[in-house]
């Protein structure tokens, strides 16, 4: 018999080795975990949104410029690897509206929709996404999507979502569009809106009017009947489905593709994905590489935002990093199995949350029944009328234009509204990736702006106590040889300058005084340029006979103030732990 290793260290690092693995594959965490009871709620799940994704992957594909097949392959192999990797239990990955228009955008303005070229490009932009996002998470850098903040990427997905409906009047017409930006869309569709296929409209409309009423009215009835949401909520979701079925029936049957012209979707090749490679060239790279970027950093936006909102609802934990690793190599196997880039999509998580997912083996389910779907079902898309889905992609995006959070944002604060407004009108006026990369800027700059003018308060003792307020706001005591001044922002470059400059003259319009308190309760972080203002600010009033005293700064902030020598420089006896203690130390309190 072998011996048995009993030493310590060696079961320790075994159970790091474990505790690694298992963080970077979940699988290996609720696998080992999983409960039979289960099993019924996420294969109800899976199979559910497997019926959701059939019609909305072709459709997204169509708005994406790729076949309608490309849409099924991206929901297969992404599902399985997102599945076995991902940390959320719920989130339906796959194809989504604004991702498809992102690549139309991008891929379209190098290649010609429906050849091979366009469909390597698409493959390219997956992969370089995957990589972006797969680094990203592994590296720990999922803090940078911060940059994209909730009034820029409401604006963004507002925006987008007009940019998307635009695009699909083409189908919902019947009209021959030529790939054109948001302005000459409109431009071109009236000019040549007498062209309408009447047929196709009357098909477009009444697809829209259905999924209208299982999106806004069915519910309400179901649940008059008494259905409990894990029933109600899937059916209200069936809209898609339902609409497909008669619509290619109804084409099949009355031939309209032949007698009115009705374009369809037409053949879609039967059998699992091919191994596809992505362009390797690095001036393809450099040339798609702002929107893999773009697709990267929204994607995971939009996927980690609604992850998080139903993780919360059973006490779960989503890992933003897992959840980049997860993302990125998913859309790494859509690179190389005949895909185009996918994220987390709302709709689609929010039923399988619904429908009782439990575990990733729900989405590992889905990606199975497509699998399958594309192997026996696609004979039966031939005769799908592209205005239905049109209509998908329609309905679907109409719930992206945020009209309340506009309101909410511009009435709580007015920069925020501005940067909101300024990506909004980028996104129409110079397209999707440019657009949010002025959102972002903007963002950026306005809150340099405001920070840069930080709320500085006057602040007096209230009553007997040791609280010190504002004097503009509460009855409170000051010391007539004293100021302390409260500065409610964290010191840096920017705004050194305004600090300085309002200090002295705080100082010159009160010749009396001889003592100022500058309080640091709400400073998070003094760089090396407020640093040295700091020190200059001390030289300067002590030559006109005002000593400089801090008081209340953060135990993080002192640490690195004490490292760098700055407390043994500026003086021990000018640093007080409270306000309180500041005015004592300057007998501003009665004895």
């Amino acid at each position: 018999m072998a011996p048995v290793d009993t030493n310590p260290a060696t079961k320790k690092q075994i159970k790091n080795d474990g505790n690694l693995l298992t963080k970077y594959v979940p699988l290996l965490s609720w696998g080992r975990s999983y409960q039979k009871e289960w099993l019924t709620g996420d294969l109800l799940a899976g199979l559910i949104v497997a019926i959701m994704l059939v019609p909305q992957g072709m459709a997204y594909a169509l708005l994406a410029g790729l076949p309608a097949q490309v849409g099924l392959y991206a929901s297969i192999f992404p599902l399985l690897i997102y599945g076995l990797l991902g940390s959320s239990r719920v989130l339906a990955v796959g194809p989504v509206a604004i991702v498809s228009i992102m690549v139309a955008g991008a891929v379209g303005a190098i290649a010609e929709p429906g050849t091979a070229v366009y469909l390597q490009m698409a493959l390219t932009l997956a992969f370089l996404a995957g990589l972006i996002q797969a680094l990203m998470g592994l590296f720990r850098l999922g803090f940078l999507v911060n940059f994209l903040s909730h009034p820029v990427l409401a604006g963004f997905t507002s925006a987008a979502a007009i940019v998307i409906g635009f695009s699909q009047l083409k189908h919902l017409l019947g009209l021959s569009t030529p790939q054109l930006d948001f302005i000459n869309t409109i431009t071109y569709t009236s000019h040549h809106i007498a062209e309408t296929n009447m047929t196709t409209l009357v098909i477009g409309l009444t697809g829209i009017i259905v999924l209208v009423y299982f999106k806004y009215a069915l519910g309400g009835q179901l649940k008059r009947l008494g259905l409990p949401n894990h029933i109600r909520i899937p059916l209200t979701k069936s809209g898609p489905l339902v609409i497909v079925l008669l619509g290619t029936l109804a084409v099949l049957f009355l031939g309209l593709n032949q007698t009115a012209s009705v374009k369809v979707v037409g053949e879609v090749p039967a059998g699992l994905p091919p191994l596809t490679i992505p362009s390797f060239d690095l001036s393809v790279w450099r040339t798609l590489l702002p929107t893999a970027l773009t697709i990267s950093f929204v994607g995971f936006m939009e996927s980690f935002s609604v992850a998080k909102s139903l993780a919360s609802k059973k006490r779960q934990h989503v890992e933003s990093n897992q959840e980049l690793f997860g993302l990125g190599m998913a859309n790494l196997g859509a690179a190389f199995t005949g895909g185009y880039p996918v994220t987390g999509g709302f709709s689609r998580s929010v039923v399988n949350y619904e429908a009782g997912a439990n575990t990733g083996l729900a989405s590992i389910i889905t990606a199975v029944l497509m699998a399958l779907a594309v192997i026996f079902l696609t004979p039966l898309f031939y005769y799908l009328p592209q205005a239905l889905l049109a209509a998908i992609i329609l309905v679907a995006v109409v719930g992206l234009i945020d009209i309340k959070s506009f309101r909410h944002i511009w009435a709580y604060n007015k920069v925020d509204g501005i940067s909101m407004i300024i990506t909004f009108f980028s996104v129409l006026a110079v397209g999707i990736e440019a657009g949010i990369l002025v959102g972002v800027a903007a963002a950026i700059l306005l809150f340099v702006w405001r920070t840069s003018r930080p709320h500085v308060a006057i602040v007096g003792r209230m009553g007997n106590s040791q609280v010190y307020r504002n004097v503009l706001r509460h009855e409170v005591q000051t010391c007539p040889t004293a100021i302390a001044m409260r500065v409610d922002e964290s010191l840096y470059f920017a705004n050194t300058k305004y600090l300085e400059d309002t200090i002295l003259a705080q100082v010159a319009d009160n010749p009396e005084v001889n003592h100022l308190v500058l309080i640091a309760t709400a400073v998070n972080f003094i760089d090396a340029s407020a640093l040295e203002t700091l020190e200059t600010l001390q030289a300067e009033l002590r030559d006109s006979g005002v000593e400089l005293h801090l008081a209340g700064i953060k135990g993080p902030v002192m640490d690195r103030l004490k490292q760098i020598g700055f407390v043994d420089h500026f003086g021990p006896q000018y640093i007080h732990f409270r306000t309180h203690d500041a005015m004592a130390a300057i007998g501003c309190l009665p004895e």
